[in-house]
């Protein structure tokens, strides 16, 4: 149940044993981080605040949030108050962004969070979407970006990143030495703040295999206290960790020091040093502000929504970190001042997208198609893309596609009038911009592909593929690992699978890579890759041909228990 309210910030006191023997000269240092941004450039739909809806104040509506306006607003208000700020960021801040952004490759993000001030972020697994050869453009800069125009997209030549992506656990596989920068240090007000960045070590399970190829993902937390005696050694005031790894809590993000938190991050800060006395967090895009034996545990939602906020009291002579007081602090588009310069970034991006963004490519039956599953996994818009794909490579013998759900980022929702829904429209749908493949596959494969839904926990619960028309199956949720799936069930076209006979399917690239833990395509033969045909190509070409598209019937797949 949503709260109706409307909150600027909750305070979170948690006072230090260690007493200062100077306390004449402590300062203030604010921290304010960013997790999980995706390149949302302008305020989005706040799920976490109603607010009365000025045209009738008996109705309620969502709040907008975020944007780099309001961010950029927020920063320079409160830098005002302390000039002893340091905006950091826990990941995710760039990937699955929305077009005004991802056309660009990202570009007027990156510049708009270095123009705020941005000094630090551990890195996120979708800032690996691309690819680490990406990566590294986009953190050092220049034009020879891995599309296929090799040019940059916003701005010529395109600048280094101002800030800095921290990795302690991502490693060259040959080398073994880091491939970013594990931490950093940050002199602000006389204080020395050291920051140590981490991503989930589940990286490469969910994002495309080859793209991560020359790395490893180490542990996070052995990674993590390795390098808090090289910052002791420099005679940090206080450490906080960057992470792109989350959880869940049943309190409210405004509810402070609470106590629910669950999920991996759980147990990866109950295994740091405890010189570590705060951890902003990513991922899984959920506000709270807890407690884990001790530690302030903070993560801010998503898309800019809320910014977490640690205010430290140090004791600079004795290098100690007397109180920390933790708060989310929503990003209110209503109350906040415009940054000008973020306002100047926006309308570049807007100029250089809108044209292709508001170009219409069909009609809805509805004005939404959704992406919610049911209790199968199967959704209106997942069958539909998955037929989508399967009528672009027909032609190629498919006679099968599979769509992962997680590259369906948002519901269709028509944004022109009559229904009619826009390319920007479905590129918000599908933004990662894989290619199509189709390969050959056996009956007995295509099991253990099913089978394989199932073995991912880092890829998180909702892994059921989404199928085209014609081929369905059951399975038991509950039922031994390898035999949830009912193998009599599988059937294309009302026939069952014959276990040795081959099978054309289609998936995007990523999920032909063996992405989400899917390795059994990695095993397909007659492998056809389709580099001119990217996956939301095929999505308009879909809506074209289909006036009045709806969302599919949710009858493929059956969930007995």
């Amino acid at each position: 149940m949503k709260r109706n309210l409307f909150l600027i910030s909750s305070v979170l006191t948690l006072s230090s044993c260690s007493m200062t023997s100077n306390p004449a000269e402590p300062v203030t240092v604010a921290v304010v981080g960013l997790n999980d941004f995706h390149g949302n450039l302008e305020a989005t739909n706040f799920s976490g605040v109603m607010i009365p809806d000025p045209a009738d104040p008996t109705k309620q509506i969502r709040l907008k949030a975020g944007g780099i306006e309001a961010i950029g607003g927020y920063l320079a208000q409160e830098r005002a108050k302390n000039p002893n700020l340091v905006f950091v960021g826990a990941g995710d801040l760039i990937g699955a962004s929305p077009i005004t952004s991802s056309l660009l490759r990202d570009e007027p993000s990156t510049i708009a969070l270095s123009k705020l001030g941005m000094k630090f972020s551990s890195l996120g697994n979708h800032e690996f979407d691309q690819g680490l050869q990406e990566l590294l453009r986009m953190q050092n800069g220049g034009c020879d970006s891995n599309d296929t125009a090799k040019a940059c997209k916003f701005q010529n030549p395109y600048p280094a990143a101002d800030f800095q992506w921290l990795g302690a656990n991502v490693v060259d596989k040959t080398t073994g030495k880091p491939v970013f920068k594990p931490y950093a240090v940050q002199e602000v007000g006389g204080a020395k703040i050291g920051f140590i960045g981490a991503v989930l070590q589940g990286t490469p399970s969910i994002v495309s295999p080859d793209g991560v190829k020359t790395l490893d993902f180490l542990d996070e937390a052995a990674s993590i206290n390795k390098y808090v005696p090289e910052l002791k050694k420099m005679n940090v005031d206080a450490i906080i960790v960057l992470i792109h790894q989350g959880g869940t809590a049943k309190d409210d993000f405004a509810q402070p020091a609470c106590g629910t938190l669950d999920g991996p991050i759980v147990d990866i800060v109950n295994k740091l040093d405890p010189s570590i006395r705060a951890v902003i967090t990513g991922h899984s895009h959920q506000g709270y502000n807890c407690l884990v034996g001790g530690r302030v545990v903070i993560q801010g939602d998503y898309y800019g929504h809320l910014l977490q906020r640690l205010d430290l009291t140090v004791d600079k002579a004795n290098h100690k970190l007397l109180s920390i007081k933790a708060a989310n602090v929503v990003v209110d588009t209503r109350t906040l001042p415009k940054d000008p310069a973020m306002t100047a970034i926006l309308t570049r991006a807007k100029e250089l997208t809108d044209a292709v963004k508001q170009t219409p490519v069909g009609t809805l039956a509805t004005p939404t198609i959704s992406r919610t599953s049911n209790a199968a996994g199967e959704s209106a818009l997942g069958d539909v893309i998955a037929d989508s794909q399967l009528a672009a490579t027909q032609d190629k013998g498919a006679v099968i596609a599979f769509m992962n759900p997680g590259g369906i980022r948002a519901d269709l929702t028509a944004s022109a009038a009559g229904n009619t829904a826009t390319f920007g429209d479905i590129y918000t749908v599908q933004p990662f911009g894989n290619t199509l493949v189709v390969m050959d596959l056996t009956g007995a494969q295509i099991k253990a592909l099913l089978e394989q839904q199932f073995d991912n926990p880092a890829a998180g619960s909702s892994r059921i593929l989404q199928v085209s028309k014609g081929f369905t199956y059951s399975y038991d949720s509950t039922a031994a690992k390898g035999s949830r799936v009912d193998a009599a069930s599988i059937k294309l076209n009302g026939q069952t699978l014959d276990p040795t006979k081959s099978y054309r399917v289609t998936m995007n690239s990523f999920l032909a890579g063996g992405g989400d833990s899917f390795l059994v395509l990695k095993d397909g033969t007659n492998v056809l890759q389709l580099p001119n045909l990217v996956d939301v190509d095929a999505f308009v070409a879909y809506a074209k041909a289909n006036p009045g598209l709806a969302g599919g019937p949710q009858n493929r797949i059956t969930k007995t228990k």
